[in-house]
């Protein structure tokens, strides 16, 4: 059954540009109203904006860094404040470093972990009770094709990746006789600017897939009921994740860690 957002409030996180950016986008053509969340306020206020201009929506910004610690109580509190209550979470903002652990700086080490995996957690235990108890809306993380096997040279982050998968797929399993909708979605290269933060524009494979393509994929995973808690995005990134489970380990990650040194 198709999900009817309309009259829904969607809170996006990492809504400043790439897959949250196209999130948002996605969710205010099916009538969402959106609270977007990022540290660049001046994207969001700009996005804001055009979505109130072409979708007839409600959008509110929240500018916030969301490597502080207990980000999902302080949204709430704002949040509650406002009167807005939140049917759908697009938990998506996170970040990567490719380097070696060693050579790797310690305070972005801490930021990194804390957006990919507290403010993740933080979030869905301040919305998900609700959200849960009223069955509509979803609940949507963004994990990785790198969440299937160690990643040397992105070591933090793909650990990160691994503990979204698991915790998502654990919620789903958790909400499976509810209606509302619990998805792990693990993208492989997209064109977003990630390689860029990460420092790492050669590690992209030979393509991208579309930002548009891929939340359009999971949008349709969303509406189907009874779907799985977890799904990888893209034909080669189903074949490579399949081909990680086959590997025993020692030789996966020695695979995974020529292919990142590249």
């Amino acid at each position: 059954m198709t999900i009817d957002y309309r009259g829904t409030t969607a809170l996006v996180t990492g809504a400043s540009s790439g897959i949250g950016e196209e999130f948002a986008r996605q969710l205010a053509s099916r009538g969402a109203n959106l609270v977007l969340v990022a540290r660049r306020a001046e994207r969001l206020e700009a996005l804001a904006t055009e979505l109130r201009a072409e979708r007839g929506v409600t959008v509110d910004v929240i500018p916030l860094d969301l490597a502080a610690p207990r980000v999902g109580r302080a949204l709430a509190a704002g949040l509650s404040e406002r009167g807005i209550t939140i049917d759908t979470v697009v938990a998506n903002a996170g970040f990567g470093t490719h380097e070696r652990f060693e050579d790797e700086d310690g305070d972005r080490i801490a930021d990194e972990i804390a957006v990919n995996v507290a403010a993740v957690v933080d979030i869905a235990h301040e919305f998900y009770p609700g959200m849960l108890a009223r069955g509509r809306g979803a609940l949507v993380t963004v994990a990785s094709t790198g969440a299937y096997q160690p990643v040397p040279h992105m070591a933090v982050y793909g650990a990160t990746k691994a503990f979204v998968l698991s915790f998502t797929e654990a919620l789903w399993y958790e909400a499976r006789h509810s209606t509302l909708r619990v998805l792990a979605l693990s993208p492989g290269a997209t064109g977003t600017e990630f390689f860029d933060v990460a420092g790492d524009d050669a590690q992209v494979g030979p393509r991208r897939q579309p930002v548009a393509e891929l939340v359009e994929f999971a949008m349709r995973t969303l509406d189907r009921p009874n779907g799985a808690g977890s799904v990888i995005a893209g034909f080669g990134n189903h074949l490579t994740a399949a081909v990680s489970r086959l590997l025993p380990r020692r030789a996966l990650t020695s695979l995974t860690g020529r292919v990142m040194k590249a």
